[in-house]
């Protein structure tokens, strides 16, 4: 896959001699942040890079805690004070989106769920806000009761009936049907049909007060390493398979495949269109504080 956007120079990433990132363990961050993190961006200082969690990154960034940070773009107006979006390294694309999975098959509407349990990765999650403004038009009533648990553990909660629904991400789209789920809706579809748009998941954003030059030089330091990703993939395997929780190598693959594409590289007009029409709904419901976007 290729860009159509250069990596800066070497002598224009200008970036503070200590700084943190903080990512997910998926395939597609670690694809993505690969390059820079082990420092083979020409001019750019290597990161200190921690591993956590979407709904850990969330409550770390409305805390106020870290420099670099990956987080659901439904935590944005909640951070936008502190931290500054920035236009690449997250992931927003279509036919990507959340999926609510139950045990047993049901008719593709919502009336199923009301009043059921459902499990989700994050209350600040993209993946949940996406799943309210569902819910809003298709669940009469309102679901139950929420249980907010790591991604990797939901598949096997609806499995085991521990809760009656389940939302899930990432490369759950790939595997659900090992844990004999079924798909009652895909979260993309209903995005993507109702507005159009692109799907907006995760988003990167860095401290304001690193200042606009820094905050360029992390930019183009992530552009670099996106470029270099593509250019080399092989140069990041043993790195994305040693963090992907036993994902096998092909799931891995179609994870990056679906996750890293050209919004990776550059928001561009049509991603920053998604996340202003995301939170603007959202704000419009109710669910979340009006946010602007600089």
């Amino acid at each position: 896959m290729t860009t159509s956007n250069p990596a800066a120079s070497p002598d224009a990433l200008r970036l503070p001699d200590a700084l943190d990132i903080t990512y997910s363990p998926c395939p597609n961050d670690t694809f993505t942040f690969h390059a820079w993190t082990h420092g083979l961006v020409p001019g750019a200082t290597a990161p200190t890079v921690t591993f956590a969690d979407i709904d850990v990154t969330n409550g770390m960034a409305e805390r106020g805690e870290g420099s670099v940070l990956k987080v659901s773009y439904a935590v944005l107006p909640w951070v936008l004070e502190e931290y500054a979006l920035l236009p690449c390294g997250g992931a927003l694309g279509r036919g990507c989106g959340p999926l609510v999975l139950t045990r047993e098959p049901r008719e593709g509407d919502g009336a199923g769920l009301a009043g059921r349990t459902v499990a989700v990765p994050s209350e600040r999650s993209t993946a949940y806000l996406l799943f309210r403004l569902w819910a809003a038009r298709e669940v009469p009533g309102g679901v139950g009761r929420i249980v907010v648990m790591p991604f990797h553990e939901i598949m096997p909660a609806v499995r085991d009936g521990r809760v009656d629904a389940g939302l899930v991400i990432h490369e759950a789209r790939f595997t659900y049907q090992r844990f004999g789920l079924h798909q009652l809706v895909d979260l993309g579809e209903f995005w993507e049909s109702t507005t159009g748009h692109p799907i907006p998941l995760g988003a990167i954003i860095a401290r304001r007060s690193l200042g606009a030059e820094r905050l360029t030089a992390v930019t183009e330091a992530i552009r670099a390493s996106v470029a270099m990703a593509w250019r080399d993939p092989a140069a990041s395997r043993d790195y994305v398979l040693a963090h992907a929780q036993e994902m096998d190598p092909d799931v891995a693959d179609q994870h990056i495949g679906l996750y890293v594409n050209e919004f990776t590289a550059d928001l561009g007009t049509e991603g920053f269109a998604a996340v202003r029409e995301l939170l603007g709904r959202a704000a419009d419901e109710g669910l979340v504080p009006a946010a602007r976007l600089d």
